[in-house]
């Protein structure tokens, strides 16, 4: 998307910034309403539109999601590709114009450029970012719940209605132990990329 919304072509550059600017205004709960069941009401299909997963992928507690699953991927991979792409273009343009001129008058061809001067530095700028956003991603999971997806918390809240508190703390337990595992990889990232100085 970063690509587009770099365009030199106007009506593309501005339809995408469009988009993307709708896409980080709407809450990514509604965006998740919105492409399960409008694709279904513009077909006639309803929220079958997305099809039937097999039940046995998830905890069989007798709940019917459907495709819901796959629409929760569909919604999660726009959602981001979106914010991702602000990140790619806030990057791509920090790099000094000087860097990709001394480049041109060494003789090296624009794909000689990108990815011997300007992609690992764009690397290393855009990694903190990026780890933040998905680190909200792995927490952003829970909101597939909305449309019927049994995940970690909705798994925890079927065990609440059983008169059971602790499932709510291992949920919580796991979701900080795998933010902690994210944080120490993206820390390790940073230093091997600390040698670019930005």
């Amino acid at each position: 998307i970063s690509t587009f919304t770099m365009s030199k072509c106007t009506p593309i550059r501005v339809f995408f910034k469009v988009i993307v600017w709708i896409v980080r205004g709407v809450p990514l709960m509604l965006q998740l309403f919105i492409v399960y069941y409008l694709p279904g009401m513009i077909s006639g299909t309803g929220s079958n539109f997305w099809g039937t997963l097999d039940n046995s992928f998830y905890f069989d507690y007798g709940i019917k999601n459907g495709g819901s699953f796959l629409a929760t991927v569909v919604a999660f991979a726009f959602n981001y590709a979106c914010y991702f792409s602000e990140i790619f273009r806030g990057g791509i343009e920090g790099i000094p114009q000087g860097q990709i001129e001394a480049g041109q008058v060494l003789g090296m061809t624009n794909r000689q450029i990108f990815f011997k001067i300007t992609f690992m530095q764009v690397v290393k700028r855009i990694l903190a970012p990026m780890s933040n956003e998905i680190i909200t991603l792995v927490k952003d999971t829970a909101l597939a719940r909305v449309i019927g997806v049994v995940e970690i918390v909705m798994s925890a809240y079927i065990f609440t209605s059983k008169a059971l508190i602790w499932p709510l703390f291992y949920s919580g337990a796991f979701y900080l132990l795998f933010v902690g595992l994210l944080t120490l990889l993206f820390n390790y990232l940073e230093k091997k990329l600390s040698y670019y100085r930005v």
